[in-house]
């Protein structure tokens, strides 16, 4: 099945592993300015990076731009959970022109890597200026192979999301992949999409607090939040319920990220 990676997982191995099946490539800009408020990796590094896993892991379908989210949290600090935001103290027009900017500076540091734009903002017509910003610096989005839709993974069951997606496709902007989306949002608007991404499966073993795949866990884990067979059964529990004819016809491409290694 196809996975969903971060450069955070990735960048310390000396040797790499081989892909099997189509995968993408997330940049772990959540972390980054969960943690830092600023990137901490240039774009000259992060085009490196990602073209040493472009060529030794194979099968790479995207990989995800060093983006900047908007959530309120990001901008301003705060706890969400067990999460601490630092907080960038910049404006959301700031965070899009940024993520417009390395957009550009990625292509033209190496242009045949399969990069992929992501539209952010916060509100339905933030996300529209965002499309508007993108055409001015010469990017159709309506023209590209699929567009990150970020910022919607803390709303994303909520009828919000569900607006924002309708006006991006309204505008012309047909393929959608959703950072973050969780079950609530593939319920919701995941016909809507034309791939997602969801870590909820390890969320949802840590709060069971006990073994649920069934298998007997190594080194005496508590838990199945770094289980692959978990993740396994989770993933097609979904697909079977997205999938059914009482939900959606159509064909969603889920991204399953690995959080351990």
């Amino acid at each position: 099945m196809p996975l969903f990676v971060s450069d955070r997982r990735l960048r310390q191995y000396k040797t790499l592993p081989v892909a099997t099946a189509p995968w993408a490539e997330d940049s772990g800009g959540f972390t980054e300015l969960q943690t830092f408020g600023e990137w901490t990796v240039s774009p000259r590094q992060y085009a490196a990076r990602v073209r040493r896993y472009h060529d030794e892991i194979g099968n790479m379908h995207w990989a995800a731009p060093q983006d900047w989210m908007c959530e309120p949290i990001v901008i301003a600090g705060g706890r969400a959970g067990r999460l601490r935001f630092v907080g960038t103290k910049l404006s959301v027009q700031e965070h899009q022109r940024r993520t417009v900017t390395n957009a550009v500076e990625l292509s033209m540091l190496d242009a045949d890597l399969p990069w992929r734009r992501v539209l952010q903002g916060y509100t339905k017509d933030e996300y529209l200026r965002c499309a508007d910003m993108y055409a001015a610096a010469g990017i159709d989005l309506t023209q590209q192979p699929l567009v990150g839709l970020g910022s919607v993974c803390r709303r994303q069951g909520t009828k919000e999301a569900h607006d924002i997606i309708h006006a991006l496709r309204a505008w012309g902007i047909r393929h959608l992949h959703g950072f973050g989306v969780k079950t609530l949002g593939l319920q919701r608007y995941g016909h809507l999409l034309t791939s997602a991404d969801s870590l909820a499966w390890s969320e949802d073993a840590r709060r069971k607090k006990r073994p649920a795949c069934g298998t007997v866990h190594p080194r005496g884990a508590k838990n199945c939040a770094n289980c692959l067979p978990y993740a396994l059964q989770w993933r097609a529990r979904l697909l079977t319920a997205l999938h059914a004819p009482a939900s959606t016809p159509e064909q969603l491409d889920l991204f399953t990220p690995q959080e351990a290694a």
